[in-house]
């Protein structure tokens, strides 16, 4: 339907509901991939890695938490098959299913104590699982909003699935608070860190109970069956190769911003800032608060003023973000630590909220689940997955936290410049009618 196009009658109930589906689903997915970097910035040093010292066992923590951004362009490949030939819906309970059940598998995954070098060997694979899984959920799960609400909301629809990531990352957040709270370290580093991971499978069994309630999308259900393609990727990459790769640069800084916020600064609020852990993740609960608030804003008004104005205000402020986050988290206190940490997921949701709808509408229905996939996590792979590790050799190599915000500042001008390549997409079609030539 087109920007033009109203809302069938009687439609607003059900898009309520596909939209709290799609958000339902987004959290359950983002909290069992965040509380592995949690765990990996916490604990996972010293129960999976404990030979190597505090430093580098971190180090090796986080790069397990990076093999996942590996695997996640695989994921959107493969789950973007299946999303554009057989429907988003049963796509997206099967990439549930995977999350939930190697995260489950995570949480009682013997230790190196237990099982010598078997246990890191098993939590990597079962990290590619879980990026894999992720990797197929974003896409279908923004397709179900962006596919089926009228084209003057679409904006405002599709951020309920970008609040995933930033209530996922306050309910890790808290979730690890609380266990930090009713235990000991000893208790904590023996088993306690096991609970979020194994508590997880509830919050699936209420996701798969809302997916499996919701229908397919509007736009699957009238695609023309003659545009269908036996391989969605090959199609993609012949046609819009240039949208994919603009689309995961204008994406990049969001990346980098948030995982950076998620990951990275949990360790060096403990690590550097010698700041208590159960501080650290009170901040965390905040800082994912103020991610959904800009998050929220952001995607709103881009249905008033444009997608793509909407990122590039998000990007130019990530400049000045990068730059001045590590000197006020460099002051040292609870609340400069809180404030830097909002300041980095702050300026995450200007530009995140309204990738949600604009990212789908880049491409045509019958590839649409894997071209939007794609550009989002190849976004993940340069953003999230390589410049946690970067940081961590910055800050070891030059003493300085500061070129952090330097390369963060420097990844936000690249993605400006994506941006501003990229047309605006507010008032293309997401109908079945492919869009118009690509970039």
């Amino acid at each position: 339907m087109s920007q033009s196009d109203a809302a069938p009658a009687g439609a607003s109930p059900p898009m309520r509901r596909i939209a709290i589906a799609s958000m339902t689903g987004t959290v359950i997915e983002f909290y069992d991939f965040f509380i592995y970097g949690t765990a990996a910035a916490l604990v996972f040093n010293k129960v999976f890695f404990p030979s190597l010292g505090a430093a580098a066992g971190t180090a090796l923590a986080l790069a397990t938490f990076g093999v996942a951004f590996v695997a996640r362009p695989f994921g959107s490949v493969l789950f973007g098959h299946f999303g554009d030939k057989l429907g988003r819906k049963r796509t997206l309970v099967t990439t549930l299913l995977v999350m939930g059940l190697s995260t489950l598998a995570i949480g009682l995954l013997p230790t190196t104590g237990a099982i010598g070098i078997a246990a890191p060997i098993l939590l990597v694979l079962l990290r590619i699982l879980q990026g894999l899984a992720v990797g197929g959920e974003w896409a279908g799960a923004t397709l179900l909003t962006a596919e089926n609400s009228p084209g003057k909301m679409r904006g405002k629809y599709a951020l309920f699935p970008q609040l995933g990531p930033s209530l996922a990352f306050a309910l890790a957040s808290a979730t690890f608070l609380t266990t930090a709270l009713t235990m000991s370290n000893e208790a904590f580093l023996a088993w306690g860190w096991r609970v979020p991971f194994i508590g997880s499978v509830v919050l699936v069994a209420v996701g798969l109970y809302v997916r499996l309630a919701i229908t397919e999308t509007a736009a699957f259900m009238a695609r023309e069956k003659t545009t269908s393609t036996r391989m969605p990727v090959m199609e993609v990459l012949s046609t819009h190769t240039g949208r994919v790769l603009l689309g995961a640069g204008s994406t990049m800084a969001v990346f980098a911003f948030f995982y950076i916020g998620v990951t990275y600064l949990t360790s060096y609020g403990t690590q550097e800032l010698g700041l208590p852990r159960t501080t650290v993740l009170a901040m965390g609960i905040i800082g994912g608060l103020v991610f959904a608030a800009t998050t929220i804003v952001g995607a709103i008004l881009s249905d008033r003023v444009g997608r793509r104005k909407m990122i590039i205000i998000g990007n130019a402020s990530a400049i000045v973000g990068g730059i001045i986050a590590f000197p006020i988290l460099d002051i040292g206190t609870a609340w400069s630590f809180g404030l830097g940490l909002s300041v980095v997921l702050g300026v995450v949701g200007i530009a995140y909220g309204p990738q949600g709808a604009q990212l789908p509408e880049l491409f045509p229905t019958h590839y649409r689940y894997t071209g939007a996939g794609l550009s989002y996590n190849l976004a993940g792979v340069l953003g999230g997955g390589v410049v946690p590790l970067i940081a961590t050799a910055l800050v070891a190599g030059l003493g300085s936290s500061l070129a952090i915000g330097v390369l963060l500042a420097g990844l936000s001008v690249i993605s400006l410049l994506c941006t501003i390549a990229l047309p605006d997409t507010n008032a293309e079609s997401i109908t079945s009618t492919p869009v118009r030539a690509a970039a």
